[in-house]
């Protein structure tokens, strides 16, 4: 009786890896963004996920991320004030308008982290020299948490001037204009919006340096 031979069929290659897993090592190269491919394959790992450097290289060239120098290098806006939240200060001008019909100006700092409000100032005519002393009042009104921020966040509105950013100089905390054309964290946050009609005329008292009387 003639044998005859039977081979099972096989597909072709490794079984592909899961969309979740795909997506998993998406999002660790975004939000870490100085992770290599063996860093990422280590994580996983833990994580209960069996994946090879070479996978994660790979599915990350699919997804046009590039390797880690280059993320490192290309991290974005979003992603500093994520990262640097609770070292971060926000500052601006808002605009109200008076019974009057005048407006006035308000001055305000903001901490990133718990989107709390400073309201330092008020005035008809803001100037470099009323902001720098506004400046110097909210830094002893943090006390000691004053050198808990690193970062001052600003426009490139001219009334800030370099008196302004001396004073935070002083402190240890870096000055950092938002990019032209891009967000500043106020207002994106809904705080810098033109207020509806204030009920009087008012201006905030300010001293001519930083010790007030």
């Amino acid at each position: 009786m003639p044998w005859k031979w039977h081979q099972t069929a096989v597909g072709p290659g490794r079984p592909p890896l899961a969309e979740e897993t795909a997506a998993l090592i998406q999002r660790l190269a975004r939000e870490n963004p100085t992770w290599g491919y063996v860093r990422i394959q280590g994580e996983l790992r833990r994580l209960g996920h069996r994946v090879a450097a070479a996978t994660v290289r790979r599915v990350l060239r699919r997804s046009g991320l590039p390797p880690a120098p280059q993320r490192a290098s290309q991290q974005t806006w979003r992603i500093f004030l994520q990262a640097q939240a609770h070292t971060l200060l926000a500052c601006d001008f808002m605009h109200v308008e008076t019974v009057f019909l005048r407006r006035l100006y308000v001055f305000f700092v903001m901490e990133i982290a718990t989107r709390r409000v400073h309201v330092l100032g008020v005035t008809a005519h803001p100037t470099g020299a009323w902001g720098a002393r506004l400046a110097c009042n909210l830094l002893m009104d943090l006390q000691e948490r004053a050198g808990c921020f690193r970062f001052l966040i600003r426009d490139r509105d001219s009334k800030f001037t370099a008196a302004f950013d001396a004073v935070f100089a002083g402190n240890g905390t870096a000055v950092i204009p938002t990019p032209p054309q891009g967000p500043t964290p106020t207002r994106n946050d809904g705080y810098a919006q033109p207020a509806p009609s204030a009920p009087t005329d008012s201006s905030s008292p300010a001293n001519d340096t930083c010790v007030r009387s």
